[in-house]
């Protein structure tokens, strides 16, 4: 069993003992989850059901149909398409699991039904300044993702037994997402530990990969192609590469929730980048994706200029202003940039 550094015994203890008998638990995550909050919201799931807790998932949005292969879930509830069935929930939650987001306004719908609630609260997440509105706040933004946190609690929980095949599936997929395959700095030898303890468990990495990387749809590849071929731009002065879609390219392809991910780093795989940022077009904003190498921040990019943040080498960001706008923004910064990037 990999060490457990994360969760000391004496901050557990009111967590063990608030989750010693049944309760009825609401698990939240960001707007539009990924991988790392689909994943830690499912792990979570299980392992509640497992110790015979009442759980639910209610997502603040839709999310990709790629994850929908994950454990459990087929009881996801998107709150958008059930409100009042939501609403009633979390009237009568006991406890709200809040994952993969350090501030309520990260989830959107649900940031008024969350803050209101009189459930307690518990906080597990890797993202930097959490928010004080939890009542049990576990913030490791060193941690990879917020599923090896998940494993983490598990293990802090002395429940490391309970962990089976569909917790591990879960866990195995949020660190492979967030870390784009296990190739990010954040990756420690203790992660490593972790997975292997998964793939123990009866996570079946080769399966897992191919129902969230091999699963795209014609038109998303499409998409892709189109991206690279036409909208791929080069500023080798600066090591930087971007990639923009307007609407009109968007609606072309008949896009889908998740078909822009992992387009940036398609941008930073580029000999010689060093930073690289996606554009994509919605009715109502901008929305910018930022990812750079070794010690460059995009995350003081992101919150400077963009209304964002995130980590180190991955961050996002928003622009209420045309595409073209955002762009040049964009590139107007960079000079300020300069030594830092062609360190």
């Amino acid at each position: 069993m990999p060490h457990n550094n994360r969760f000391p015994y004496q901050q557990m203890l009111p967590v063990i003992k608030l989750l010693d008998a049944p309760k009825k638990i609401i698990i939240t995550t960001h707007h539009k989850p990924d991988g790392d909050a689909m994943g830690s919201s499912l792990a979570i799931y299980n392992y509640l059901k497992a110790k015979g807790h009442n759980p639910t998932i209610i997502t603040p949005s839709d999310y990709p149909e790629f994850l929908y292969w994950l454990p459990g879930n087929e009881h996801v509830i998107e709150y958008p398409k059930q409100m009042e069935a939501s609403q009633k929930l979390f009237d009568e939650a006991e406890i709200i699991f809040c994952l993969d987001y350090n501030n309520p306004n990260r989830t959107e719908t649900l940031e008024t039904v969350i803050v209101n609630s009189k459930a307690k609260k518990i906080l597990i997440d890797h993202h930097l300044h959490p928010a004080p509105f939890c009542d049990y706040t576990f913030s490791y933004p060193l941690s990879c993702a917020t599923c090896e946190l998940v494993y983490q609690f598990i293990v802090a929980m002395e429940d490391a037994s309970v962990i089976n095949k569909a917790i591990a599936e879960c866990i195995y997929c949020g660190i492979m997402t967030d870390t784009n395959s296990f190739r990010f700095e954040t990756m420690t030898a203790d992660t490593h530990r972790i997975v292997a303890d998964l793939m123990d468990k009866g996570a079946e990495n080769y399966k897992i990969h191919e129902n969230v990387f091999d699963n795209f749809s014609f038109d998303r590849m499409k998409m892709v192609g189109f991206s690279l071929f036409n909208k791929l731009r080069m500023i080798p002065q600066f090591k930087t590469a971007f990639i923009s879609l307007s609407k009109e390219d968007i609606a072309e392809f008949d896009s889908t929730t998740g078909d822009t991910e992992g387009i940036v780093n398609m941008a930073l795989a580029i000999k010689d980048v060093k930073l690289a940022a996606f554009f994509y077009e919605t009715p109502k904003l901008i929305k910018i994706s930022l990812r750079s190498r070794g010690e460059f921040s995009v995350k003081e990019m992101a919150q400077t200029y963009f209304e964002g943040g995130g980590h180190r080498n991955a961050a996002g960001g928003k622009a209420y202003t045309s595409l073209d706008d955002a762009i040049n923004k964009f590139v107007s910064i960079l000079p300020e940039y300069r030594d830092e990037l062609l360190k």
